[in-house]
């Protein structure tokens, strides 16, 4: 190629990379971080304590706690989720591992979706909730795509009473709860979607935002097991 071409195709070239960044960012979804990052204790993140009444899979008193700050129209959240449940599941049997999620409503239906999900755990418990979780993010097409007349559809599938459950969501009982989680997020140093913080019995370990592989949020176990 002429070298008179090789600096205006470059700047194409970095202007394509600059408006995708610039698209998922002004999205406030992020796509994957790298894998060979090194979690760094930072006992300074404003993380809300985790209690055992909230939404967790695992021992609730498990060293390694993963704070799971999550959008159910992300659908980088949608990947993340499954990274998520293979780690809990490699990790259930040592107890060693705990999964806390909250809502991080960051598009315009996620925080209805968000509000049902409290609904469901309102009227079934932790189990209602986490099977509510994972059926919504096996329909949803993301990035506002789900109809929220599925809400409902779903609530049945899960066993819950279809009128109370429709109550519920109408009644806007659950958003404090779901403000919380949200307000708790951007205090933790949430930009974007999905977001985790590790809390550890020497503090909080925040990884990079993203959709991060499971060898990644396995190594960062390990790291984080062999300092505490």
């Amino acid at each position: 190629m002429n070298k008179n071409y090789l600096v205006p195709a470059a700047i194409v070239i970095a202007g394509i990379f600059l408006a995708i960044a610039v698209y998922f960012m002004g999205n406030k979804e992020v796509a994957v971080s790298t894998e060979n990052q090194t979690p760094v204790t930072n006992t300074d993140i404003a993380v809300r304590p985790v209690s055992p009444t909230e939404h967790i899979l695992g021992n609730p008193n498990a060293p390694i706690k993963i704070v799971d700050y999550s959008d159910t129209e992300c659908p980088f959240c949608k990947q993340f989720h499954q990274t998520l449940k293979d780690i809990y599941s490699a990790y259930a049997t040592s107890g060693e591992v705990a999964w806390i999620y909250r809502s991080f409503p960051l598009h315009t239906k996620s925080t209805n979706e968000a509000e049902a999900l409290e609904c469901a755990a309102d009227l079934g418990g932790n189990t209602a909730f986490w099977k509510y979780l994972d059926e919504i993010f096996l329909v949803t097409p993301s990035n506002d795509g789900l109809d929220p007349a599925q809400l409902p559809v779903i609530a049945k599938d899960v066993g819950l009473d279809l009128t109370a459950f429709n109550t519920c969501l109408s009644s806007g009982r659950e958003s404090a709860k779901v403000q919380a989680d949200y307000q708790d997020a951007i205090n933790a140093g949430g930009q974007g979607t999905p977001y985790t913080v590790f809390v550890t019995p020497k503090g909080n370990i925040a990884n990079t935002q993203g959709a991060i592989p499971y060898d990644a949020v396995k190594n960062y176990i390990d790291i984080i097991k062999s300092n505490i």
